[in-house]
């Protein structure tokens, strides 16, 4: 396993989680404040919502530090024998308890509706973009990364907008008014518990630095034994074919052991975390009460300011440890938003001028066409061809040739770079794709079936179809009896992408489908390359009922479903380099005899 795929399997399973999921290193923005203002746009349209919310967060903090002062009062009411007092100070605690659970439960209602909301309007929005992406795009970026920036990305945003904005809002307010507070008790005392929280939070960052180290370690070492695994598995006839299960097996031990060592390191920092916390905490609260104890004998302060400052000073250290854990949580989040932004901001695809196209003849020209993926690696060298209505064209050539590449500015996936593509005369860039793309049809090597059912699928290019010309096509295509085969018939649903049927079934269901778009010219793309002879006969009789009286354009390896082309075109490094019929090519023993030679004869060349 190469170093490239172990680093991506490394970077994949330590992105799953697991235990040292709390320990991910923070991912931080380019720029932060700018994706942040852009975010907060997003929050407009639920302005009312985010006022409640502040008001109860509001509601939920004033309920969270009175309380604990009218516990003080309760006990000194205690201590000066006071008892008529303290029934109705425990009920207004009650009643501080109640509302701050209340609140409680508010918050998590109204943060959960407003994450919902703004997550649905930008997963939306994304989603818009990402479909109307030009081809190029989706070419050239990971499909992986896209789709996790519409699930993983925007699934951080969310857990920041429900969870963590909220304990941000409430932990700033809680800090304030327990600073507050524990001021009008005792100012020695507040600065006592200011220095037992912070030797806490010390500690608490030095115990995260060790577990951050150590938890990213073993999840880059679970991410290469996962690796390991999947590899050898999925790969295990090929292990076995070499003889090679000891060195397999040693190399799995001892990617093994290295995450064992890891593992168990990892756990005792992480299982000392809580106990060591705890101890300190303890110790902060012994320490406050020893010295309020001397203020108290004192008569600086009263037993019931004891018993609060207590309380506040545990109140006062849990959010500042949560406010250093929610800034990496932003951080993170902020980053994923910037990813989100960056498709938002890609130029989407020009469909080109409202120009409608109104296809009668259906003839197809190339003139002088010179096209490059990248600039200065040219692929189309002046390419020239005419296809006349209801002709029938093929294009062969070796792999790279630029027979795909030809389709892909036909359609107008890519523009050209210069040079002219006129259909029915009219320039393709002056007219909509829309209206282009909806006169053309096309049936490719890699059959594209969704998971619906096959009644959808046939109707993918108008769902208003009626089933009588779906039932018509289908017989034309030759997969009326493959239907009949299926247990619900057109209402058999089609899982992952027609997995449940045979590759055959499923070319002759895209067959079936460009008969019911009624397109007047047709593209077939290496349609029959995966099949086998049989089933190719039958895709080879459906596409002759197809191409009837239409301008069809064909690539092909296989020289056998050509043969009756009107022209064969052969093309070499983006360049014809021969053109003629089956029998004229022959007859010239040039690129094409030697292919089919290749084929049929078995020569070498």
């Amino acid at each position: 396993m190469s170093s490239q795929i172990k680093s991506k399997i490394a970077e994949q399973g330590f992105r799953r989680g697991g235990p040292g999921r709390m320990a991910a290193p923070v991912e931080k923005p380019k720029n932060g404040k700018k994706t942040l203002a852009r975010l907060v746009k997003y929050f407009k349209p639920e302005l009312k919502t985010v006022i409640i919310l502040c008001l109860v967060v509001l509601v939920t903090v004033i309920a969270s530090v009175t309380a604990p002062s009218m516990q003080s009062r309760a006990i000194d009411s205690l201590v000066a024998r006071e008892f008529r007092r303290v029934p109705k100070i425990l009920l207004t605690m009650l009643a501080l308890y109640a509302i701050h659970a209340g609140a409680i439960l508010l918050q998590g209602f109204f943060s959960a509706q407003l994450s919902r909301n703004v997550i649905k309007r930008l997963r939306a929005k994304l989603f818009n973009k990402i479909i109307n992406l030009p081809v190029s795009y989706l070419d050239t970026h990971s499909h992986g990364d896209i789709m996790s920036r519409m699930t993983n990305d925007a699934e951080n945003v969310s857990n920041v907008i429900s969870q963590s904005l909220t304990s941000l809002f409430s932990g700033v307010l809680t800090l304030l008014g327990t600073i507050t507070i524990m001021l009008s008790f005792s100012v020695p005392l507040t600065f006592l518990t200011f220095s037992t929280v912070i030797l806490t939070v010390i500690v608490t960052r030095i115990m995260s630095y060790l577990m951050h180290k150590f938890y990213v370690k073993r999840q880059a070492l679970l991410g290469t034994l996962n690796g390991i695994v999947e590899e050898k598995v999925s790969f295990g006839k090929t292990v076995t074919a070499y003889n090679l299960e000891s060195r397999t097996i040693d190399e799995f031990t001892q990617a093994s052991d290295s995450l064992t060592k890891t593992g168990i390191i990892a756990d005792i920092i992480g299982n000392a975390m809580g106990p060591l916390m705890n101890m300190l905490n303890n110790c902060s609260f012994v320490i406050v009460a020893a010295i309020g104890a001397w203020f108290a004998l004192k008569g600086s302060i009263s037993v019931g300011v004891i018993s609060a400052f207590i309380i506040y000073s545990k109140q006062f250290s849990r959010p500042i440890n949560e406010l250093a854990q929610l800034y990496g949580q932003i951080e993170t989040a902020v980053a994923g938003a910037e990813r989100i932004f960056s498709i938002l901001d890609e130029p989407g695809e020009d469909h080109g001028t409202n120009l409608p196209l109104e296809v009668t003849d259906g003839v197809i020209e190339f003139k002088n066409v010179n096209f490059s993926y990248v600039k200065g690696k040219q692929i189309i060298h002046d390419f020239t061809l005419k296809v006349e209505a209801g002709k029938k064209i093929a294009l062969v050539g070796s792999t790279g040739s630029g027979k795909t590449t030809i389709v892909n500015l036909l359609m107008r996936f890519y523009d050209i770079d210069s040079g002219t593509i006129t259909v029915d005369g009219t320039d393709i860039r002056k007219i909509s794709k829309d209206t282009l793309r909806d006169s053309i049809g096309i049936v490719l090597q890699d059959t594209v079936l969704f998971s619906d059912t096959v009644r959808a699928n046939l109707k993918y290019a108008d769902h208003t179809i009626s089933d009588q010309k779906m039932i018509e096509a289908a017989a034309l295509a030759n997969c009326d009896k493959v239907v009949e085969t299926l247990s619900d018939g057109y209402d058999t649903f089609l899982t992952g992408g027609g997995a449940n049927l045979s590759q055959g079934q499923r070319q002759l269901l895209t067959i079936s489908r460009a008969f019911l778009s009624y397109p007047k010219i047709l593209i077939l793309d290496e349609a029959t390359s995966s099949v086998d002879t049989r089933t190719e006969r039958n895709i080879q009789d459906a596409m002759v009922r197809l191409m009837q009286n239409r301008t069809s354009l064909i690539i092909a390896h296989r020289l056998s479903t050509i043969q009756d082309a009107d022209m064969i075109v052969v093309m070499d490094k983006g360049r014809i380099i021969e053109r003629g019929t089956h029998k004229e090519l022959l007859a010239k023993g040039g690129n094409y005899y030697q292919l089919y030679m290749t084929q049929f004869a078995g020569n070498s060349i």
